[in-house]
């Protein structure tokens, strides 16, 4: 699961830092001479870091959020995109150190609650993570909330709380019919639940909006166990060798572990 869950941390930029980055990737050209205020020059800077860290630049992401500090060392969004750096560095400590001083600096910015709290659900501490979670999805302004209320939902299921996810995933998907993310980890709340028939309706769901994964194959290939669907079972472990020979599931597909 733990790859597709990297979809909710994919940008952290200027005004806009909720995963997936809604608008376009900024251009990572040189700066045309300076903007005017530190604010501004903060501003570009931590744009360009988010940029070069949804390429996976992280070392170049580092030098541009430093720019962006020494320019205005007050502005919130460059210490959240540091803690998402960090994050994805893994190194845990510095990630929380900059999400705290982020949310010090903006403490009502609802990407950098949501950023925090997605930390907090993938460092094992989900229970705390609800509380930015509500935070930013307070906030009237918030322009991403099914993001959050699909992230809300995939910690509780980590947790457990499979009512409390069947809650927020489908709320996630009534705001946004688009985010098939919500859906695949929906179709894992029924199967959990032990609705087959559901599951495999939301998959179907899932199926229609995305590529294929190897969670959503091997997902496919239990409900229609669990179902008696012998030949698409085999279709759906058939996808799952070629496609992703290498993957986990593929090897419990393989050692025969359904469950």
């Amino acid at each position: 699961m733990r790859r597709l869950l990297a979809a909710f941390v994919l940008a952290a930029a200027a005004c806009s830092s909720t995963p997936p980055a809604p608008g376009p990737v900024p251009d990572v050209g040189t700066i045309q001479g300076e903007p005017t205020t530190p604010r501004n020059r903060a501003r570009t800077h931590t744009e360009l870091a988010t940029a070069y860290y949804t390429r996976g630049n992280m070392s170049v992401a580092l030098d541009e959020l430093r720019a962006a500090v020494v320019a205005d060392p007050g502005y919130g969004p460059a210490y959240g995109t540091y803690g998402l750096v960090y994050m994805a560095l893994r190194e845990n400590a510095l990630a929380e150190q900059s999400f705290r001083r982020a949310l010090e600096l903006a403490p009502d910015d609802p990407d950098i609650n949501h950023n925090y709290g997605w930390f907090l659900c993938q460092v094992g501490r989900e229970r705390e993570s609800g509380n930015y979670f509500r935070h930013a999805l307070g906030n009237p302004l918030y322009g991403t909330p099914a993001r959050t209320y699909a992230a809300a939902g995939i910690c509780s299921m980590k947790e457990g709380d499979l009512s409390a996810a069947s809650a927020s995933l489908e709320r996630a998907v009534r705001l946004d019919p688009g985010l098939s993310i919500a859906k695949l980890q929906l179709a894992q709340v029924r199967y959990r639940e032990g609705r087959y028939e559901d599951a495999r309706r939301v998959l179907e769901q899932y199926v229609n909006q995305a590529p294929p994964t190897a969670e959503s194959l091997w997902l496919g290939l239990r409900i229609e166990r669990h179902l008696g669907r012998r030949t698409a079972e085999l279709s759906y472990g058939d996808q799952l060798r070629r496609r992703f020979p290498g993957s986990p599931e593929a090897q419990l597909l393989q050692q025969g572990k359904y469950d």
